[in-house]
């Protein structure tokens, strides 16, 4: 099984800007926290209170993206082999925790001041502007993150946005107590406070559900159906045997097993996975792929596939295979090279295997016969051999294809001596409308006629070219 993974979609130009863009957002929560917080002193509201209480756990919790998100900019190491992505996440886990503990303690001191008999207060100027200022700050930040988070998948950004949502939200409901007070309702200001508390806890309960989500490795929704509908459609993979996706920051992590055709070569099996990682980069950059692949025997396999590849394990080459079936049984046979100066004993050993290997793949009663020849050497050394000699061999080659009209014009004859023997190629002109096979046939009877009248030789190569045919006449 082999693997190969694409690289992380975390840049340094993207963890800057989610940086940058946490930086400002604490300093305009402190801003605003300090704002309600004396605005809220100054007229004793519990609902401005609970959001200047809001606002500098804001504070705190922008302090923690800060350091998140920076931790969670830093490359893969040796200890966190997929990277720090989820820093983020348990950043935002840690907000939940404080959101949901501020809106129990709102909604406790709201309730006791309701028992009480309300909470008379008064609006001011300050009061109404730091409110103003609030909710505009508010609504750019939600828009500023928004936009960032979208586009770097950072989720404690968007952990962020939600919370300055939750705050224009307060703000409003803070105004409208302050409203109802002016008109005498009494528990006007205690009525904005629950209203707060619900809107922090909502908030919470939201990002907690989708923090843990992350941190229990939950896959996107409808993500693995859409990446295996395009994976099964990458020309070469045989079928999908597994993908897990998880996610881990602003990347999502997939492990992919596919199957393919036992008989590929390995660079047209890592063809296969270029394929899969463009396609997966293209319609998912967020992804982080794994590839790894298994070989699997194809119906489309023939007799022969098989045979060559028990071969190919072995690493002893095949030729000539033969395959029949009779009367329901089948018959193998084949040539099988060997190192020339192997001992006979040896190479029957080798033969023996294959022959084994074979009966292992299509049953005992397969008959297999192999026949044992020696390897041709890989590399010879050799020189070009004397004119004279040349032109005796060319003699003999023209004179064995002027017995037929299937092959003619014997031209470009090199003939080459070597530590082996003699080596020979040539080449002649064939009909195009000859049949493969027959062209075959003759020119290998010339290549045993010249070999019985130069022993000598120990290789012929006839390459053939196309005869130029006259085109028929009009009347034909």
């Amino acid at each position: 099984m082999d693997a190969t993974a694409s690289h992380s979609t975390q840049t340094p130009d993207t963890a800057a800007r989610k940086e940058r863009v946490a930086r400002w957002s604490v300093f305009a929560s402190a801003a605003l926290a300090a704002g309600k917080l004396v605005a809220g002193l100054l007229s004793g509201s519990l609902a401005l209170l609970s959001e200047a209480a809001h606002a500098l756990v804001d504070t705190f919790a922008t302090l923690v993206t800060w350091v998140a998100v920076r931790a969670s900019g830093k490359p893969a190491d040796a200890e966190h082999h997929y990277g720090h992505g989820k820093f983020e996440s348990v950043a935002a886990l840690v907000e939940t925790g404080i959101l949901v503990a501020l809106a129990l303690g709102v909604a406790a001191q709201a309730v006791r001041q309701f028992l009480a008999g309300g909470n008379p207060i008064e609006g001011s100027p300050l009061v109404f502007g730091v409110l103003g200022v609030s909710i505009i700050v508010d609504l750019n930040r939600i828009r500023v993150l928004r936009k960032v988070a979208r586009e770097t998948g950072s989720h404690a950004l968007a952990a962020d946005a939600l919370h300055f949502a939750s705050d224009l939200a307060g703000s409003f409901t803070v105004l409208l107590g302050f409203g109802a007070a002016a008109l005498g309702f009494r528990y006007g200001d205690t009525l904005a406070a629950i209203l707060v508390a619900v809107y922090i806890a909502a908030a919470g309960c939201r990002l907690g559900k989708r923090t843990l989500a992350t941190l229990l490795d939950t896959a996107p929704p409808g993500r693995s159906e859409q990446m295996r509908a395009l994976i099964a459609g990458v020309p070469g993979v045989a079928g999908i045997r597994e993908l897990r996706l998880r996610p881990g920051g602003n990347e999502i992590f997939g492990e992919l097993a596919i199957d393919v055709a036992r008989t590929l070569p390995l660079d047209r099996v890592d063809a296969i996975k270029a394929r899969i990682h463009e396609a997966i980069r293209a319609a998912f950059p967020d992804t982080v792929l794994t590839v790894s692949t298994r070989p699997r025997a194809l119906e489309t396999e023939t007799v022969r596939d098989r045979v060559m590849l028990i071969a190919q394990k072995r690493q002893v080459p095949v030729h000539h295979v033969t395959v029949q079936e009779l009367d329901g049984r089948l018959s193998v046979s084949l040539d099988l090279e060997v190192d020339g100066h192997m001992w006979l004993g040896d190479a029957h050993q080798v033969a023996s295997s294959i022959e084994a290997a074979i009966r292992d793949e299509f049953g005992p009663a397969t008959e297999v016969e192999t026949h044992i020849e020696p390897l041709e050497a890989a590399h010879l050394p050799g020189q070009d051999a004397p004119s004279e000699l040349t032109g005796r061999v060319a003699a003999t080659l023209a004179a064995l294809a002027a017995g037929t009209d299937l092959i003619g014009d014997i031209h470009n004859v090199r003939v080459r001596r070597t530590p082996a023997g003699l080596v020979v190629n040539y080449h002649c002109r064939v009909d195009g409308r000859q049949t493969v096979a027959a062209v075959h046939d003759r020119v290998d009877a010339i290549e045993h006629a010249i070999r019985v009248e130069h022993p000598e030789i120990v290789r012929v190569t006839g390459h053939t070219d196309l005869r130029k045919n006259k085109p028929p006449s009009a009347g034909a």
